[in-house]
């Protein structure tokens, strides 16, 4: 679409694919547009995923803070980040549930453990039990059960890391599997939402240098002439630019990524030269792009919701290949099909293409 904002384009997707859920839903309840709006930053904080599953009802606490207190003599966790997850009831969990988790974030995550406290009430004053509850004062039991919103049949559970985005995704995993095992979930509704704001940039920590977070080719949220004056050496300022990308995601499921694209040449080649690229390679690279934006393009942007994950959600089913004509297996064949066939000498040759075979061991 030409000429358009991003609330252009969720005002001419949401009507659609609320009408296309609502007509297919049989009875089951669809929310209303507009969708809400989720920020990158908040979605990543309270649900620890880019595609949160809002019919899951725990929302994960930044409770780092709490945990830095001199009250608290659990050092463990002490200037790192920690989260917060809450499990709604499941003090009537037994303890063999808990290790479970623990277990299962060792095991399967590749985590240190998850710690948690469970809660409780006597005489009217919270208490905690639990492997780490006895490291609390009960004043810091009481500002952690206020920051996570826990209350007297609670548990909380804790992922904690040096780096914050592995203390997200932990939490994030967690968030999911205490929905499902508790019974959380609400079904037979489709929860939608915009994830909106994604970082236009990122830290490359094994290479030590700036890269593109998501998409390139996405407008900066960002006044030009101050982006084009941008130093590449200012990295907390380029950190923390946000690009006009968007996704709608229901249910857990990402529908569809967009953007508001970037139609200048010369914040494109900025945007390249911040991620390391030099003026001559993104020009050589993107020759087509760049040359046909000189002659004029207007703003646009745009989305495109797939048709398999709307039919995946609708009929029920986990997994694609369930709502796909043709799928393919996990190492990319069509066994319908007999697909990928061998290239005959004649193809390889038409293509300039040589085929070298692993050497026997």
């Amino acid at each position: 679409m030409s000429f358009v904002t991003q609330d252009d384009v969720f005002a001419a997707v949401e009507p659609v694919l609320h009408g296309v859920f609502e007509e297919f839903a049989e009875g089951r309840k669809v929310s209303p547009a507009p969708f809400p709006h989720i920020a990158y930053d908040e979605a990543m904080l309270k649900y620890g995923v880019d595609k949160p599953d809002l019919r899951n009802p725990v929302v994960i606490a930044d409770v780092s803070a709490v945990f830095g207190r001199e009250d608290v003599a659990f050092k463990a966790f002490k200037e790192k980040t920690v989260r917060g997850i809450p499990a709604p009831g499941a003090a009537a969990q037994p303890r063999s549930w808990f290790d479970k988790m623990d277990a299962w974030a060792r095991t399967d995550m590749g985590a240190k453990g998850l710690g948690y406290i469970v809660f409780d009430e006597e005489n009217g004053t919270l208490t905690g039990k639990g492997p780490i509850a006895k490291f609390f004062s009960p004043e810091a039991l009481a500002e952690l059960a206020k920051v996570a919103g826990i209350k007297p049949g609670d548990a909380l559970f804790f992922s904690a890391d040096a780096k914050q985005d592995r203390a997200a995704a932990l939490a994030g995993q967690a968030r999911i599997r205490i929905g499902r095992e508790l019974g959380l979930i609400k079904e037979g509704e489709f929860r939608f939402c915009w994830i909106v704001d994604f970082p236009m940039y990122e830290w490359n920590e094994e290479e030590k240098k700036i890269d593109f977070s998501h998409n390139p080719f996405s407008m900066p949220q960002y006044e030009r002439d101050k982006f084009l004056a941008l130093d590449p050496a200012d990295h907390d300022t380029i950190l923390g630019l946000k690009a006009y990308q968007y996704d709608i995601v229901c249910n857990g499921v990402e529908l569809s990524s967009g953007a508001i694209r970037n139609h200048d040449p010369d914040v494109m080649l900025k945007a390249f030269e911040i991620a390391g690229y030099a003026r001559e390679e993104t020009e050589q690279k993107f020759a087509g792009m760049l040359n046909a934006f000189r002659y004029g393009a207007p703003p646009h942007g745009g989305t495109a919701p797939g048709i398999d994950r709307i039919v995946m959600l609708i009929a029920g089913v986990d997994n694609l290949r369930e709502v796909t004509m043709f799928p393919m297996n996990q190492q990319a064949e069509d066994l319908m099909m007999n697909a990928p066939g061998e290239a005959s000498l004649k193809q390889l040759r038409e293509l300039h293409i040589r085929v070298v075979m692993p050497e026997a061991k």
